[in-house]
Formats: C-alpha cells, sequence, structure tokens
C-alpha cells in the first residue's frame, strides 16, 4: 500500500464529505484509488485488502461490517450532480449503484460499481488531484485529510484562497463554532500534520472592514511542487527526514506546535518532545548547577588552606 496513488477530477473536491469520521474518509478514498480508469465494471475488493488498502485498525469483521455500511450511508448523502451554465438544467446522481458487502463467505469481500454518470470523476481524466494514500490515512484529523486533499489540488501553485464561507463548507466546519474554535480545533490540526508534508506551510487569515475587522477568509502558501513530481513513498527514513526538515524550517510555527507537529509527524504520543526537551534541560540545569558546587567548594578549600 505504500505507493498507492489516489488519483481523481478535481470536481470530487468540490463536494463537502458531511460527517464522515477519518476511518470512513480512509475507506472511500482507498476505494477511490482501486476504481480510477475501471469503468463501470463491478470492482471487487476483498475485506483484507480493503483493510490495508485503509489502514484499518480494528480487527473484528462485525466492526468493518458496520464502518463499510456507515461509509456508504454517508456516500449517499452526497450532492452529485452538475447544473447548465443557465442554472435551468440540474442533474443529481449518487456515485455508485453496487455497494455490495458479504462477509458470510471463507474470503469476505465487497462489490462496488461505479455509476455511469460518475464516470468523468474517475476515468479519462484531463486534470486531475493526485496524492500519496498512505500520507493522506496517516493524518489523524478529519480537517487536516480535507485540506490536505484541497492543497494537493494547487500542488504546482504552492497558492490557494478559500473565503469563510467556502471554507466553513468544505471543511464541514459546525455553524456554532467561533473563531476561537477554529484556531483550537480546525487550524491548529491542520498546521501541525500539514506542515511536515508541505514545506514553507504557511496560514493566514484575511480580514474584513467593518467593526471588529471579521475574518473573510484563509490563505493558504506553500513551496509548489514539479509538475513531474511523484508521490512514491521513499522509505521511512527518508520520509520521516523530509518532514522533520519541513518543520523544523518552518518560521510560523512557535516552538511548542513544532513539538506537538513532531510528535505527530513520528507516531508519538503528544508531548513526547516537549518533555524530552525539558528532561535535557533539567539534566543541563543540574550538571551546571553541580559544576557551580564543586567550583565553590574548591574555592572554599583553597581559601582554607591559603589561610
Amino acid at each position: 500500500m505504500a505507493n498507492e496513488i489516489v488519483k481523481y477530477h478535481h470536481e470530487l473536491n468540490t463536494i463537502p464529505l458531511r460527517k464522515f469520521s477519518p476511518v470512513e474518509m480512509n475507506l472511500f478514498f482507498s476505494i477511490i484509488s482501486r476504481l480510477r480508469d475501471k469503468g463501470d465494471q463491478t470492482v471487487r475488493f476483498s475485506f483484507e485488502q480493503l483493510k490495508d488498502l485503509s489502514d484499518y485498525k480494528a480487527t473484528a469483521n462485525a466492526r468493518f461490517v458496520d464502518d463499510l455500511k456507515s461509509t456508504y450511508e454517508k456516500i449517499l448523502s452526497l450532492r452529485f450532480g452538475r447544473r447548465s451554465e443557465s442554472g435551468l438544467s440540474v442533474e443529481m446522481f449518487v456515485m455508485f449503484t453496487r455497494f455490495k458487502i458479504n462477509g458470510d463467505v471463507d474470503e469476505p469481500y465487497v462489490d462496488i460499481q461505479l455509476f455511469e454518470d460518475a464516470l468523468p470523476l474517475l476515468n479519462g481524466l484531463d486534470e486531475w488531484v493526485r496524492y500519496s494514500l498512505q500520507q493522506f490515512n496517516d493524518l489523524q484529523s478529519s480537517y487536516s485529510k480535507t485540506m490536505f486533499r484541497l492543497l494537493k489540488q494547487f500542488r504546482t501553485t504552492g497558492y490557494a484562497y478559500f473565503s469563510k464561507e467556502d471554507f466553513n463548507e468544505l471543511l464541514d466546519i459546525p455553524k456554532s463554532y467561533r473563531e476561537s474554535d477554529v484556531n483550537k480545533k480546525v487550524l491548529k490540526p491542520i498546521k501541525e500534520e500539514l506542515t511536515p508534508l508541505f514545506r514553507g506551510l504557511t496560514i493566514k487569515k484575511k480580514y474584513g472592514k467593518g467593526r471588529g475587522k471579521p475574518v473573510i477568509g484563509y490563505q493558504f502558501s506553500f513551496k509548489a511542487e514539479h509538475k513531474n513530481a511523484d508521490d512514491f513513498f521513499k522509505g521511512n527514513q527518508e520520509e520521516n527526514r523530509k518532514k522533520l526538515f519541513n518543520i523544523e524550517h518552518n518560521g510560523e510555527l512557535t516552538q511548542e506546535e513544532k513539538w506537538r507537529a513532531k510528535d505527530r509527524a513520528l507516531g508519538l504520543k503528544i508531548g513526547t518532545h516537549e518533555s524530552d526537551f525539558k528532561a535535557q534541560q533539567e539534566k543541563k540545569e543540574q550538571e551546571l548547577l553541580s559544576e557551580i558546587q564543586k567550583k565553590g567548594l574548591l574555592e572554599d578549600l583553597q581559601k582554607g588552606f591559603l589561610g
């Protein structure tokens, strides 16, 4: 699964994945990665294959079936469609016409078929979004996963702007969230999880005029990728080296954010880097104090000898 690539028409990025959990997002885009260029033929996934693709952690098949079912129910709620330029003609459709889960056989499987009207999303692509399924699956926050997909659409320009309305809709941010909630629950995990993957990532708020200067949009910028850059997994050592470099050389992160970003990137418990740093600082302070005490004792001895 390390070199599995997700590739689809960028129109799919305009559809908010409402109420999808991180696990359901992993399952959905794992399926998408294998349906590309398969036309409307039925594609069979064994449970083991789909678990591997989606980096699924739970082992019980009953739990897996429940997660597959909830994923498909949420896919059914997505608003796929197209509207004419005049706005007078509208067409709506579902993405899959077949989604059969069979867990009663010796080798359980899922059969999935793409609806005819949805074929342009995954077949004969003239423009597309492309990224590593491994990198997508490794992200923990659903907000980080969505922003990762959106930014990959602008990989060769290194710049993306979203009005506040589009940002809230695409990331499915609760209407009850205040700006402080967006900072803590949305932007914070995005910064910590995506900085390792996008070199020089910066997030700037755009403010409007009027009372209180309300936030009207969000600007994302990062070092653009070459058009022919690939998304293949280079091995844990090289991938981690790049992640840590991007974190350490990002001037937008505070020291605390860098520690948390490193913990996330390496799969460590949040707080590990900060604890290690403080332990090292305490050790240095103890060593310095010990040296001072030794020096003071030596001076006292010298004074006593000379006296």
